[in-house]
Formats: structure tokens, sequence, C-alpha cells
């Protein structure tokens, strides 16, 4: 499956949110959070993956609120749920020992307990880190019985040196170490130029990626404080949820990039075997690690399906709006 029409530059500008709000995580850590969409419809949450923030999801957000430049949002649409990872985005770097994914799991349980209401259960789609980050999550009570049904997109839980083909080597310990360096370099990535996207392309992207997608990618991760990068990408190296894979009870399904570098598809079929509940398993054609933004609609899809399929509708009166409108 691959788009149906590359999107245009606007398509890729975020879009108001309806509400802002803070969700105040374990440690203290701050975390901004956005929600779309008419109260009452069912919930989505949204998580972005490493170098990343909201922005990411600007056209998957269009399509499941009904809103312009989606290319095919539903009717009623959803009530859209993202938040920027600590240290991503609005969300404040985090002070020492912040950086794990037991911070990460933190911080999605306290995004639910923000802005669903006592009962009310979403879909979680995570891209990246933010799969990670469900996995991650999946066991705890609080973030299981607010589960509907999950996402993972482009997602690998371990095992992330060994099998990137970010580097056009060998598989083994030579191009495991090189990986390393890469993911916790605290190099400046500087503005954006031609040479900088085309990078950015080859690692991230797939080759006949559009130019407004590629740009929209080299914009929100040269955002990114390299500081944050580094510290990130050194959890990344170290990466391993397999056992967290059996917590994740929910119907979940898995997309990926066919020709995905960071997470190969290798990992999403593994996923797939051993998912207690695999809601089916996607390879998108042609495209690379950022699938959300490589091709929105089939990410958007895949989420209307769970929707549909598992989310029971959550009527307006049941809304949490512990938010200041702004």
């Amino acid at each position: 499956m691959s788009p149906t029409r590359p999107l245009s530059q606007e398509a890729y500008a975020p879009p108001a949110p309806r509400r802002t709000l803070t969700a105040t995580s374990a440690d203290g850590t701050a975390l901004h959070v956005e929600t779309y969409g008419p109260d009452g419809a069912p919930a989505v949450v949204l998580v972005h993956g490493w170098t990343c923030s909201t922005a990411f999801w600007a056209p998957v957000v269009r399509s499941l609120t009904g809103g312009p430049g989606g290319g095919g949002g539903t009717a009623d649409g959803c009530r859209v749920i993202a938040y920027d990872l600590r240290g991503h985005g609005r969300s404040p770097a985090p002070g020492p020992g912040g950086y794990s994914t037991r911070a990460l799991a933190d911080d999605l349980a306290a995004v639910l307990d923000a802005t669903l209401a006592d009962g009310e259960r979403a879909v979680l789609a995570g891209h990246s880190m933010g799969g990670m980050t469900v996995v991650a999550a999946a066991g705890r009570p609080a973030v299981r019985e607010r589960t509907a049904a999950a996402l993972l997109c482009s997602t690998g839980v371990s095992r992330l040196l060994a099998e990137a083909l970010v580097l056009p080597l060998a598989a083994g310990r030579v191009r495991s170490r090189l990986t390393r360096s890469v993911l916790g370099t605290s190099a400046p990535l500087g503005p954006v130029t031609p040479l900088g996207k085309r990078v950015l392309k080859y690692a991230t992207l797939g080759p006949d990626a559009p130019p407004a997608a590629v740009d929209a990618c080299a914009r929100i991760v040269h955002a990114c404080d390299r500081r944050v990068r580094a510290a990130w990408g050194a959890v990344l190296a170290e990466l391993d949820l397999d056992v967290n894979i059996r917590e994740l009870t929910a119907p979940t399904a898995v997309i990926v990039g066919t020709e995905d570098r960071l997470t190969p598809a290798v990992h999403a079929r593994g996923l797939a075997a051993r998912l207690p509940d695999c809601a089916g398993l996607t390879e998108l054609p042609g495209l690379g690690h950022m699938t959300p933004v490589e091709d929105p609609e089939a990410v958007a899809a895949a989420v209307r399906e769970l929707v549909a399929a598992h989310n029971p509708h959550n009527t307006a009166d049941t809304a949490k709006d512990k938010e200041q409108s702004v």
C-alpha cells in the first residue's frame, strides 16, 4: 500500500489544538499535551518517536479528526490526544536519571490520567520510540485498563544496534559499534540544508518520499535539542523490552515500511509473532522509518479500524476536561 497522492506542505503544518494542558509525570516532569477533535468522540492517543514532537502527527491528526488536508477523515472523527515526550517539543528535558523506558511509561500513564475519564479507554498509537513507550507501559494497570487497542508503527523493542541498516556494512560487531556512536552523538545538526535533508532521507525515509515529507521531517528532527537526542539515543542503544511484549494484551496492530533502515521489518514480524493478540501486520512497500509522515492515511486508516473494532463510542458527558482552553 502506498500513498494515493503526495501531500502538500500545508498538510504537514501542525493543526491548531482545541485545548492544551500539562500532565505531570511521576518525577515532576511537565509534559505538553494537545487535544483535537470533538469531546465525546472515541479517544486516540498518539505517541511520537525519538527527536520528534506532536508536529510529527499533523496529517494523521487531520485525518482522524475529519479536518482538511488529511486525505480521508471520518465524518464524526476521533478525539485525538498527542503529547511531547520529555525533552521533545514543548516538554522540558528531565534532570539526571530522567532518561529511561520507565520514565517513558510514567509519562504515558500521566497523560492518560490527565485526559481520560474514569472508565474511558483509548486506542494508543506509537511511532518508533513512541511504540516502545506503549510496550514499556503495557504491564501497568493504570495503562492496561485504559487501553482499548494499540498500533505500533516502525517499532523495535530490542537488538536495535544489531538489526539497524543505516550504515551500509555487514552485520556484526563493527556495524553495531558504529551505529551506537551515531545514536549517541551530541553533534549539532545545524540548520536544515539540502545536504542535511539528503542524509536524513537516506537514514529515515523511503527512496520515493515526496519533498514535503522530507521537509517536514527535517524541520522537526533538527529542532530537537542535541543533548536530549544523545541521551535518548543512548537509551535506545541498550533497549530491551522483550519481556514486556507479553504484557501488551490489548489487540495490537503493527505497521512497518519495507525500506525502514532504523527498525527494519524483522522487528515488526517478531512483534506480530509474539504479541498476545496481534490485530495484523502491514508492510508498506517502499516506505522508510517515518511511516506516519510518509503515508499518514495508511496509519490513520489502521487507527480507525482499531477504533471501530475495539473502542466504544464515548459520549460528551464522559470526556474529562482537566485542561484550560487556549
